[in-house]
């Protein structure tokens, strides 16, 4: 691959690069082939400001790698490596637990509309997300982007935390009059919790029990529901059916939470 000269490189658009500073200087170009290939080798040598930014070139890079048809098996693979920043799992909660999934609703949406200024908000929902876990304790289990796992060695305390995400979230202003919401799934089974984080079905079932939901919308599973016994004050829950999730032979009944504050209707599950 030839080197870009300095003529070149600034006759490149700001698109055609994977990280933009602060300060502005452009690194990782992504204009080509080529450069998308060097670019998916060395990005675990650019010193990046913050993992917002980071992330912020991760996602451009990745569509970069799509529109030139580069499968990045390698990339990917590092990049979760890093994600999961070998958090020490000792005193994590064993047995049956409760997980609690959130993602950022619309994310590329988001990134487009935001540029940016995209860094920021996420920085800021995973503080809120954080936030509202550590005051149940519950405890950070995986991170890839904008998708956060928690833990929770009780039932209570995760749903707690999604109704405690989703009121911070509705209260804060973005740039351009912009909504940022996220969905939340919580799941409750057996795991084994090995160096690497946890292993099971359960792991498996609330990353669909996520997806299939909507921004502003806390979905629990029957095992969960179940788990709870008895719900706070002021907290109910509905039935949404049982339905069959992707990957899993079994369906899963499935129910909606509701609590002062929190949003009541939305758009059928997303099960497509």
């Amino acid at each position: 691959m030839a080197k870009l000269t300095a003529r070149e490189r600034a006759g490149l658009p700001d698109r055609a690069f994977a990280y933009i500073d602060s300060k502005g200087r452009r690194r990782l170009p992504i204009h080509d082939e080529a450069h998308v290939r060097n670019a998916l080798a060395r990005f675990d040598r650019v010193p990046f400001e913050d993992d917002a930014a980071r992330e912020v070139a991760r996602r451009r890079l990745l569509n970069a790698a799509k529109r030139f048809k580069i499968v990045p098996v390698g990339f990917i693979t590092s990049q979760l490596r890093f994600e999961r920043g070998s958090p020490d799992f000792d005193g994590y909660p064993t047995g049956i637990v409760t997980f609690l999934l959130t993602d950022i609703e619309g994310s590329t949406r988001l990134l487009e509309q935001m540029g940016d200024d995209y860094p920021a908000l996420l920085k800021e929902v995973r503080s809120t997300v954080r936030n509202a876990v550590r005051r149940e304790a519950g405890q950070r289990v995986d991170s890839h982007g904008d998708e956060v796992l928690s833990v929770f060695p009780q039932a209570g305390p995760a749903v707690r935390a999604a109704i405690a995400i989703h009121l911070a979230l509705a209260e804060k202003r973005w740039p351009k009059d912009l909504e940022c919401k996220v969905r939340a799934g919580i799941h409750t089974g057996r795991t084994t919790l090995t160096e690497g984080g946890y292993v099971g079905l359960a792991v498996n079932i609330v990353a669909r029990i996520g997806y299939v939901g909507h921004g502003g919308q806390i979905l629990v599973s029957g095992a969960t529901k179940t788990a709870l016994g008895r719900t706070d004050a002021g907290v109910r829950m509905r039935s949404v059916g049982r339905h069959r999730l992707a990957g899993l032979s079994q369906p899963v009944p499935l129910f909606q939470v509701y609590a002062q504050g929190l949003a009541e209707r939305f758009p059928p599950l997303r099960l497509g």
